[in-house]
């Protein structure tokens, strides 16, 4: 019989585990682990983010009408001096005006026209608060339901179970270890901005607490990096700093590998390896017969001949020589000196290749740059052997630049159209029972 594997607390459940013994008499067990943010995306717990967001934009708008009411108010009030002075002036003329003293009043006159619009609005604005704050009676009635039937947490005690189911996922993710690609989730549209073509990413190597973001636009000639804080700030558009590369890149194929930018160099087989702190080179080599300019580009082009990558097991580079044909070359690179560690011809040809990734030491490519493409192609390092595939991938904007893998959040990062979009992928574990070999 295969052993039990214990999950969570059952109020949590967060995680499934199941196990079945195959006929070799080994256990193979699956982990069932729901996407990332799986809790946000409960009924009730969605309906509490609804409300709260609900109540924020109520607040806003009493806050946007306090302050024009305010406004008006004071509009009013002054107008009501100049109606009082106009008045003294008609009493002491006693019927008589000069033609300078009637102009004067006249043009006095004016300044009150806007003073009905002023008050109608004034109106308006009252009948809305004495809404909003019937909407916000009613809107507390309901947080308050949702917040008892949800075990009376207020909304930011909700947040931070979240947070730390969210963590305790990403934990054991990680203890799960390596897996076959078996799924590829819906995308997630992160953001859209810049150009066609371009890249962007995490460090892959990065501590959880960091989440700064780079963002590289363009797929030739191109020196500037964004480094934005955190993946809201990239959302945002806001606290970036900016990189300015010695030398430009080619294709959209780079990588940020514990603090560092690999990236091809422009017009050469060269791999920079750029020290973001330091803001310097601190190696740059040769990858010996690689093509590039679009000698052997993925079939998308733009200049895509070298294109680098990290996995769990470290920094690898997928580009192509005329010695193979054109066929896919996988090579393990020291992310120190950029040595050549080991490399395997796959026998695929590039240029009939949307994009490729790495996940656990293996190479899965895709068929297609364009709409209805797939993971159709996977190659084992650790076999040196290799499969057809199927697995669907859903090309939203319907042209592909740049996919890549993020071994730290076991999620795929494209840049598709002027879109960048995320993708949860679907890894089947493995789990040897005590005694196997």
């Amino acid at each position: 019989m295969c052993p039990g594997l214990a999950g969570q607390s059952p109020e949590e459940g967060w995680q499934l585990y199941t196990s079945a013994q195959a006929p070799d008499g080994k256990c193979v067990c699956t982990a069932v682990i729901p996407a990332q943010s799986t809790c946000s995306r409960d009924g009730r717990s969605r309906e509490l983010r609804q409300l709260m967001e609900k109540v924020q934009n109520v607040s806003q708008s009493m806050e946007v009408l306090e302050l024009r009411t305010y406004r008006d108010l004071q509009y009013v009030r002054s107008m009501e001096t100049l109606m009082r002075s106009l008045d003294a002036r008609l009493r002491a003329a006693d019927g008589s005006l000069s033609a300078k003293s009637f102009q004067e009043l006249k043009d006095r006159m004016t300044e009150l026209l806007p003073l009905s619009s002023v008050l109608e609005q004034y109106k308006t604005d009252t009948r809305t608060i004495v809404r909003l704050r019937e909407e916000v009676r009613n809107l507390s009635g309901s947080l308050a339901a949702i917040q008892e039937e949800m075990g009376a947490y207020g909304y930011e005690d909700l947040q931070q179970r979240v947070l730390a189911l969210e963590a305790r996922l990403h934990a054991c993710a990680q203890k799960l270890g390596c897996g076959k690609l078996t799924g590829v989730s819906n995308p997630i549209t992160i953001r859209a901005m810049g150009s066609r073509f371009g890249s962007w990413m995490t460090d892959t190597m990065a501590p959880s607490v960091d989440s700064r973001v780079w963002y590289m636009d363009g797929y030739y000639k191109g020196r500037r990096v964004l480094e934005f804080r955190t993946l809201g700030d990239f959302i945002k558009g806001q606290n970036f700093i900016q990189h300015l590369l010695p030398q430009p890149w080619a294709g959209t194929g780079h990588v940020v590998y514990n603090g560092s930018l690999f990236y091809n160099k422009y017009q050469s087989n060269v791999v920079v390896k750029y020290h973001f702190r330091s803001r310097s080179v601190l190696v740059q080599r040769s990858l010996p017969g690689a093509g590039y300019n679009n000698t052997f580009p993925y079939s998308w082009g733009g200049f895509s001949d070298m294109d680098f990558m990290v996995d769990e097991s470290g920094l690898w580079a997928v580009y192509t020589t005329n010695q193979n044909a054109g066929n896919i070359v996988v090579s393990r690179l020291d992310p120190h000196t950029l040595e050549v560690m080991r490399s395997w011809d796959t026998g695929y040809p590039k240029r009939s290749a949307g994009e490729a990734f790495m996940i656990c030491g293996v190479l899965y490519v895709t068929n297609s740059h364009l709409a209805g493409a797939k993971v159709y192609f996977a190659y084992f390092t650790n076999t040196s052997s290799y499969e057809y595939t199927d697995v669907p991938f859903h090309n939203q904007y319907s042209h592909i630049s740049m996919l890549d893998y993020n071994p730290r959040e076991r999620a795929l990062y494209t840049w598709n159209n002027g879109h960048q979009v995320l993708y949860n992928v679907t890894l089947f574990h493995v789990i040897s029972t005590a005694g196997d070999p």
